[in-house]
């Protein structure tokens, strides 16, 4: 594929403070090539009206609007639905792409074969602020890899569509990005980490992602209901997985000069 069509899903919840800018990193980037979906969930305040103006301004960028708000996973997969790329990328609301992303990751898949990639980020505060930390990917994360902690930064990933078919997310509210990489990485085999820097993770107060005890209990339902394991194996798992968190993955977090 000389020129492949990009779907970027993004789903937005109260993001007034965020949106242009992170609509500005898609529109900014060299490879130009590609639609993005904005999928509205329910917002009450001006994300909507905002986004709106943006897509009047881009033909490129289309909008979906929930009469309520039905999480992230729903969201992602309306956008999923719709995409009509020959590969899938995604970015939520309130984080930024660097202008070259698609451009790098692109040639790295064409080049290496790779059906899945992702890549190294960037931590920022909720005023757009360097925290000096950045997750580095890993060079190639395999499927084992990836079941015992979540190692792909959602914000960074990228997969064929034409290859592995479209991969929906489970309809849950947290923890679905990290269910729809595994079933991505399961049908591709591996994926092509970048350790570059091609994105930036905004760390916001409050955010579903700074709930530790409710993260651990969508961990257990996605080894137990997702990937179908019995209670003990999905114990066992979340074992494996908080001796990953604490232990290995910390370094993979590499903090600036």
């Amino acid at each position: 594929m000389k020129n492949p069509l990009v779907s970027i899903i993004m789903p937005a919840f109260n993001a007034e403070n965020f949106i242009e800018t992170a609509v500005a990193s898609v529109i900014s980037q060299t490879y130009s090539n590609w639609e993005l979906f904005i999928v509205d969930d329910a917002s009450t305040d001006t994300t909507f009206s905002k986004i709106e103006t943006l897509a009047k301004q881009d033909p490129r960028i289309k909008i979906f609007r929930n009469q309520q708000n039905l999480g992230t996973g729903i969201s992602r997969n309306k956008g999923i639905k719709a995409a009509q790329g020959d590969f899938i990328a995604f970015l939520d609301a309130d984080d930024q792409w660097k202008p070259k992303k698609l451009e790098i990751q692109l040639r790295v898949m064409q080049q290496k074969d790779a059906l899945v990639c992702f890549s190294s980020y960037l931590q920022i505060d909720e005023g757009g602020n360097s925290l000096n930390k950045i997750i580095e990917a890993l060079p190639v994360l395999s499927y084992q890899k990836l079941l015992k902690s979540n190692y792909l930064g959602n914000l960074t990933g990228i997969y064929n569509v034409k290859k592995l078919g479209k991969i929906y997310a489970p309809e849950i509210r947290k923890r679905q990005d990290w269910a729809l990489w595994l079933e991505a990485v399961k049908r591709s085999g591996r994926a092509m980490g970048i350790q570059q820097c091609l994105a930036k993770y905004r760390v916001r107060k409050g955010s579903i992602s700074g709930d530790k005890p409710q993260m651990l209990k969508y961990n257990f339902y996605i080894y137990h209901k997702v990937l179908g394991y019995n209670f003990f194996k999905s114990s066992f798992c979340m074992l494996v997985f908080l001796k990953e968190h604490f232990f290995v993955k910390t370094k993979q977090v590499k903090k600036l000069k």
